[in-house]
């Protein structure tokens, strides 16, 4: 499995150091999504505004401007232009993620979807993507064309997976990886791919920083989805328990049917199956969560992909770079925010 990385010695300031590595570059990434996002239709403008200045880790640019700058690339703005193409999708698949939950918060404000209702809300996530769309035919390079426009897709099966496996206690783990491979690391692995292959790198280097990518795409998701189930709102920027309230299967549920007798697992089937769950329901899963230590688990699953990650980047000469993107893999489990 490679070496075991110290997890909390680099958490709080592995996504800050990266961050100020790019801090420059990134400046610029938001002016190039400002100035592809302008519109003249009022709505629209109002809407992309409150969406992109809600906050946001900009995460996904940042893997892009990185593995770039691993991979040697630092003529031209071809890494902000893509870095910008890629927070374009992310936040479109936001807004459309915010009107299939019907969420009504994120990131502690307001939902674009409960301020201007949810029909507004796809149209602008589609302009968003038409717009990113524009950023890539204009640089032209086929490759990264074919590689982000097939990440879109995969997004969307992913949703629609989730959807069809949604309120299913026995759902597999085997099942549920593929979720979040297609809606969340697919992304992670084509941000980093993105950069190893603006930098003209072999093809060695490109499937190392997509494996990085992809694995700290999946570490991220398992991490975000227990915070779920233990995090603390001031901090985390959600609300608790979204997940289960909505009838999401996620790894600490997938956890319980595992472990759990069979009383407990029609238990959780029949929560599942209800139309709403309410508060109640919550203590009683929260109690089977614990009993279990379903929270544990699943961040032991995410620190084997956390290594994998940071192993991934072992091709690479020793670096501040280097060092800087594989402390980040740190990040996706101890992170409060």
């Amino acid at each position: 499995m490679g070496s075991v990385i110290p997890l909390k010695k680099y958490a709080s300031s592995a996504y800050l150091e990266l961050k100020n590595l790019l801090d420059k570059k990134l400046n610029k990434v938001e002016e190039v999504i400002e100035t592809k996002l302008k519109s003249d239709v009022t709505l629209i403008q109002k809407m992309s505004d409150h969406h992109l200045k809600s906050g946001g880790k900009r995460l996904r640019a940042l893997l892009t401007l990185g593995s770039a700058k691993l991979a040697g690339y630092d003529l031209g703005k071809r890494d902000i232009n893509f870095a910008a193409c890629v927070e374009l999708i992310h936040s479109a698949t936001l807004l459309h993620d915010d009107v299939i939950d019907e969420s009504s918060l994120r990131r502690g404000v307001k939902t674009t979807n409960s301020i201007w209702g949810n029909q507004s809300s796809i149209l602008v996530g589609d302009y968003l993507l038409s717009r990113c769309f524009e950023i890539m035919v204009e640089d032209g390079d086929l490759e990264i064309l074919k590689l982000l426009s097939s990440t879109s897709a995969k997004i969307a099966q992913g949703e629609v997976l989730q959807l069809q496996h949604r309120g299913e206690a026995d759902l597999l783990e085997d099942t549920y990886i593929e979720i979040i491979n297609l809606k969340t690391a697919s992304l992670f692995s084509a941000a980093t791919k993105t950069g190893a292959s603006i930098a003209g790198s072999n093809e060695k280097e490109k499937k190392a920083l997509e494996s990085y990518g992809k694995n700290l795409g999946l570490a991220f998701q398992i991490a975000d989805d227990a915070l779920d189930y233990y995090g603390k709102d001031k901090f985390f920027g959600k609300e608790i328990g979204k997940d289960f309230f909505e009838g999401k299967v996620t790894l600490p549920l997938i956890i319980v049917f595992q472990k759990g007798n069979e009383e407990e697992r029609n238990f959780l089937s029949e929560i599942l199956k209800k139309d709403k769950r309410n508060e109640d329901d919550f203590s009683e899963i929260l109690a089977l969560i614990y009993k279990y230590k379903a929270i544990e688990a699943s961040m032991k699953r995410a620190e084997y992909f956390v290594n994998v990650s940071y192993n991934s980047l072992g091709i690479f000469p020793d670096s501040e770079d280097k060092k800087i993107l594989q402390n980040l893999t740190s990040f996706s489990l101890n992170r409060s925010f």
